[in-house]
């Protein structure tokens, strides 16, 4: 008999759920991953890059000339100035953070994680031996900078933040940047990794980064997405920065754990980075949001602030009292529209009776889910 060491660890939420909208044939507004097409600039480089000898093994940290594009980029955008040996290529951003976790958190330590989160931060922490501390987030989905304090200690090795915040999309404000300062400086030995994965997706607010905040640089570790970015998700590539001395750390777990990330993607992106234009991005989910938003308007659900990130939460108290998971799962069978609750995404599966709708989808997904929530 196998002990496991993750008995409280089943199948991800977001794989359930999108098995279940497959089998009954709904529209997926559920899993984060964009439906429509990829930049065709991004396809014609697959083809053009192909053709070079770029097929095996790039460096363990990442291709050079990739890695000072990243460079370039953290400059461009938060005037930051890094080293090349400050960015690591990371198969995706959930690898980054496994990696990262895996690297620095030592067993019997804590990680003070801040609810509702992201389902993979929790897993690497107990996997390190270490302690997860889940504190809620206000009930506008704002750090409660009291209760975050209050929880660190002299065993407490790392927070993790992310902002924009996956499910609930909010951002970060000047305070929240402030106060962590001021949490660091009470605590010398504390790190913070931050996810920053919808960093290019933003409203009407810009967003603030760890990049933007010097104190911040030496304690730090970010995690940013090209699959989010850039809507290829399923390349699997993202990218981590981190101060010399963390680094030095996070490569000795990812040389094992990957030891490389894919050649021809790196390559691809070499070449694409050039010509990134986050302005872009930005303009593109927000036509997306705001013809989900203008659909919607005339539904019985509730739309809750969204300033980042492409998802929309949603209250549906006015429709019904049901515990989120079993309202999913009637809007699936029933009505053929996917979404995430957001009890899952909390320690204690508080019910606020909020989900989570995805709308990096293509027009005519967005206006048929849209038609049917407001018959609802």
């Amino acid at each position: 008999m196998i002990k496991s060491k993750l008995p409280d660890v089943g199948i991800s939420v977001f794989t359930t759920i999108s098995k279940l909208a497959n089998d009954t044939g709904s529209l997926n507004l559920a899993q984060g991953f964009p439906n429509f097409s990829v930049d065709k600039n991004l396809v014609n480089l697959i083809k053009e890059v192909s053709q070079k000898d770029v097929h095996q093994y790039c460096p363990m940290q990442g291709n050079e000339m990739l890695r000072f594009e990243i460079k370039k980029l953290i400059k461009q955008t938060y005037n930051r100035s890094l080293e090349t040996e400050n960015v690591l290529i990371t198969a995706g951003a959930t690898q980054g953070i496994f990696t990262c976790i895996q690297a620095l958190v030592k067993e019997k330590e804590e990680v003070v994680i801040l609810d509702p989160s992201y389902d993979c931060y929790e897993t690497p922490v107990l996997l390190s031996g270490a302690k997860s501390i889940r504190i809620p987030l206000d009930k506008n989905y704002n750090p409660d900078w009291d209760l975050i304090s209050d929880s660190i200690n002299e065993k407490t090795r790392m927070l993790i933040i992310n902002n924009p915040h996956n499910p609930s999309g909010k951002i970060w404000k000047e305070d929240d940047f402030a106060n962590l300062v001021t949490l660091l400086k009470k605590h010398p030995n504390l790190l913070v990794l931050s996810d920053e994965v919808y960093e290019f997706i933003t409203y009407e607010k810009n967003h603030l980064s760890i990049h933007s905040y010097p104190f911040l640089h030496e304690r730090c570790i970010s995690v940013s997405s090209f699959g989010k970015t850039l809507h290829i998700t399923g390349w699997k590539i993202g990218y981590l920065i981190a101060p010399k001395h963390l680094m030095n750390e996070i490569v000795k777990v990812h040389q094992y754990l990957v030891f490389c990330v894919n050649s021809l993607s790196q390559h691809v992106l070499l070449e694409f980075l050039p010509s990134f234009n986050a302005k872009k991005i930005k303009a593109l989910y927000q036509q997306k949001k705001d013809l989900f938003l203008s659909n919607l308007k005339n539904s019985r659900f509730q739309i809750l602030p969204c300033e980042g990130s492409y998802f929309q939460s949603v209250s549906y108290k006015e429709i019904s009292h049901e515990k989120d998971t079993e309202f999913v799962r009637d809007l699936i069978i029933k009505h053929k529209v996917a979404a995430i609750p957001f009890s899952v995404f909390n320690k204690d599966e508080k019910d606020n009776k909020t989900i989570r709708f995805c709308f990096a989808k293509d027009d005519q997904t967005l206006i048929k889910a849209s038609k049917i929530l407001c018959e609802i």
